[in-house]
C-alpha cells in the first residue's frame, strides 16, 4: 500500500509539474518575451523545413527529369501541388487549430511532412511524387506553418515585426547552408536517399509543435498564475493548489516584469488568485495559502471564466468567417498576394538551370541559391527595422509597394545577363527584395488599412487560401514557357508580369479602404478614444460613433 501510495503521489506531482510548465500562459497583454522566445525558435525551425525545403527543391530538378524522363513542366507540378495544397487548406488549418489547439495540429503536420519526404525517396513515377510530396507534404506544411506564425504573433506586440522577420530567416538558412550540403550529399548517395535524410530531419517539427505553449490574453487582470516569464528578478516561492489533484504544492515562479508604457501605466500584469494574501520578501513574493472556502469558490470561478473565455474567443476568431471579402481593401490586398506569389517560387526553381544555360558550371550554379539566401536575410532584417521606425509607421503599405515594384524590375534583369557575376548580382538583389516582401506581407494584414489586428486570424486563412491558386499555376506556367521557347528566361518574364499586376492592386488598397468618391461617407468622422493596455497593443476604449449627417 505504501508503494502504491508513493507511485500515486509521484504521478500526481509529475502531472502537476507538467501542467505547470507546459500549460497555458495567462497574460493581460502580450509579454513581448518569456516563453515567446521558445516559440520564436520553433518558428525558425518550421521555416527551415517548410519554405526552405520548397525553395531548395530545384537541386533535385535535373535528377527527377532524368530519372523519370519527364519535362520541366511535369516535374514543376510537384512543387505546384505542394504549394497549392499548403495554401488552399489554410482555412482547414485555422479550423483545426481553433478546435484542437496549436500543439497537436503542428505535431501532426510535422509528422506528415516527414512521412511525405521519406516516401518520396521510394517512388517509381512522377505521379507518385504528386501524392507523397504534393498532397501529403503540402498538407503537413499547411498544418505546421500557419498555426506557428499565428501563435508567435500572439506572444509579441511591440516587437512583432522584428521578431517575426528574424525568426522567418530559417528558410534562408536552409537555402544558404543546407542546400549546397544536400547537393553534395546527393552526388554520393543519390537523390532518393537524400530525400530520406531530409525527411528524417524534418521529424524535429514534431518537437517544435510540442513546445508551442498556449497563451491566453485577457483584457483585465488575470486570475490564473500558471505562468512563467523570464526576467532579472529573483525567484519567489508560492503555495499553489493543483486544480487536478486538489493538493497544495510549492512552486517557484519568475515574477513577470512590468514594463512602464508611454502613458506611465504598467503592462502585461498578472494578479494572484482571489482570496489569497501576499507579502514582499527579499526572495520575491510569498503567497499565503487561502482558506478552503475561498479555494472552492475560486476554482469554480476559474472554470466558469475559462469556459466563457473560450466561447468568446471562438466567436471573435471564427476561422471560417469570410465577411472581409465584402471589403474592397482586403480584396485588393488579396489580389496583390495572388499575383505576387507568381514571383515567389519560380526563380528559386529555375535559377540553377538558367545559370547553366548561360555557361555556368552546375556546382557553381548551386551557389546562386546561397547568394539569394544571404541577401534575403539582410532584406528581412532591413524590413523589420524600417517598419519599426516612426517615419514609416503610417506608410507601411507604401514601403511594401516600393519593394514590389523593384522586385519586378529585377526579375526582368535576370533575362539580360549572361555570365556568373551578372547572375550573382541579380540573385543578391532579388533575394534582398524577396526578404522584404516575404517577411511582411502576412503581418501587414494587421494594419488598419487592410483588416486590422482583431480580424487577422480569420483574414490570414482567407488570404493564404486565395494565394493557393497562384502557387498552383506559377511554376507550371513557367515550365510550359520554357518548353515552348527553350529559354529559361521565359519563366522570369511570367514572374515579372505577376509582380507588376500585384503592385497595381497593392497601390489600390488604401484608396479602396477610404472608399470610392461616390460611396465615401460625408461629414466629420469621430474616432474612438484609444487605450494602451500592453506593450504595443492599442485597443478601442469605446465603440466607434456613427458618422454625422451632412446636414447636422
Amino acid at each position: 500500500m505504501m508503494v502504491k501510495a508513493f507511485f500515486a503521489e509521484a504521478m500526481t506531482g509529475w502531472r502537476s509539474r507538467a501542467k505547470h510548465y507546459m500549460g497555458p500562459n495567462v497574460y493581460t497583454a502580450p509579454p513581448d518575451g518569456g516563453w515567446g522566445w521558445v516559440v520564436a525558435v520553433s518558428f525558425f525551425l518550421v521555416e527551415v523545413f517548410t519554405y526552405g525545403f520548397i525553395k531548395s527543391f530545384g537541386i533535385f530538378l535535373h535528377d527527377l527529369m532524368q530519372e523519370f524522363g519527364e519535362s520541366n513542366s511535369r516535374v514543376s507540378w510537384i512543387i505546384s501541388i505542394c504549394v497549392f495544397v499548403m495554401t488552399f487548406t489554410a482555412p482547414l488549418a485555422s479550423l483545426l487549430t481553433s478546435r484542437f489547439g496549436f500543439r497537436p495540429v503542428v505535431m501532426v503536420g510535422g509528422l506528415l511532412i516527414s512521412i511525405g519526404s521519406i516516401a518520396s525517396g521510394f517512388t517509381s513515377s512522377i505521379n507518385q511524387m504528386y501524392i507523397t510530396m504534393g498532397l501529403i507534404g503540402g498538407q503537413g506544411f499547411s498544418l505546421t506553418f500557419l498555426p506557428t506564425v499565428t501563435i508567435l504573433s500572439q506572444y509579441f506586440s511591440r516587437r512583432r515585426y522584428l521578431v517575426t522577420t528574424i525568426a522567418s530567416t530559417g528558410e534562408c538558412f536552409f537555402v544558404l547552408a543546407l542546400a549546397p550540403a544536400f547537393s553534395n550529399i546527393k552526388d554520393y548517395i543519390g537523390w532518393r536517399y537524400t530525400m530520406v535524410v531530409i525527411g528524417a530531419l524534418q521529424g524535429v517539427l514534431v518537437i517544435c509543435g510540442f513546445l508551442l505553449r498556449p497563451i491566453i490574453i485577457r483584457p483585465g487582470p488575470a486570475t490564473l498564475t500558471d505562468t512563467q516569464s523570464s526576467g532579472s528578478q529573483d525567484e519567489g516561492l508560492i503555495h499553489r493548489c493543483s486544480l487536478s489533484s486538489g493538493e497544495f504544492e510549492n512552486i517557484k515562479v519568475h515574477p513577470l516584469q512590468h514594463p512602464f508604457l508611454e502613458d506611465g501605466s504598467r503592462g502585461a500584469e498578472e494578479t494572484p488568485l482571489k482570496g489569497t494574501g501576499e507579502k514582499e520578501t527579499k526572495e520575491g513574493i510569498e503567497m499565503i495559502e487561502p482558506c478552503s472556502k475561498c479555494l472552492d469558490s475560486e476554482e469554480r470561478d476559474i472554470e466558469k471564466d475559462e469556459e466563457q473565455m473560450q466561447t468568446e474567443s471562438a466567436q471573435r476568431h471564427n476561422p471560417l468567417n469570410f465577411s472581409m471579402l465584402r471589403e474592397g481593401s482586403f480584396i485588393c490586398y488579396s489580389l496583390f498576394g495572388l499575383f505576387a506569389t507568381l514571383g515567389f517560387f519560380a526563380p528559386q526553381l529555375y535559377v540553377i538551370e538558367l545559370s547553366i544555360s548561360c555557361g555556368v558550371e552546375r556546382n557553381s550554379a548551386t551557389y546562386m541559391l546561397s547568394a539569394m539566401a544571404v541577401a534575403e536575410i539582410f532584406g528581412r532584417f532591413c524590413m523589420g527595422w524600417v517598419l519599426e521606425r516612426k517615419l514609416f509607421r503610417d506608410k507601411k503599405l507604401l514601403v511594401l509597394l516600393g519593394f514590389t515594384v523593384l522586385t519586378g524590375l529585377v526579375l526582368v534583369a535576370f533575362t539580360m545577363v549572361w555570365e556568373f557575376w551578372g547572375l550573382a548580382v541579380c540573385c543578391g538583389c532579388y533575394g534582398f527584395l524577396l526578404g522584404t516582401m516575404a517577411s511582411s506581407h502576412v503581418p501587414m494584414l494587421a494594419e488598419e488599412d487592410v483588416v486590422g489586428i482583431e480580424r487577422m486570424v480569420s483574414a490570414a486563412g482567407v488570404y493564404v487560401f486565395i494565394q493557393s491558386f497562384a502557387g498552383l499555376a506559377g511554376p507550371p506556367l513557367g515550365g510550359v514557357l520554357v518548353d515552348l521557347t527553350n529559354n529559361y528566361g521565359s519563366a522570369f518574364y511570367s514572374c515579372a508580369v505577376g509582380m507588376g499586376l500585384g503592385a497595381v492592386f497593392l497601390g489600390l488598397v488604401r484608396p479602396a479602404k477610404k472608399g470610392l468618391p461616390c460611396c465615401r461617407r460625408r461629414g466629420p468622422r469621430n474616432d474612438p478614444e484609444r487605450l494602451q493596455v500592453g506593450p504595443g497593443e492599442i485597443v478601442p476604449q469605446c465603440k466607434r460613433k456613427e458618422a454625422q449627417d451632412p446636414g447636422t
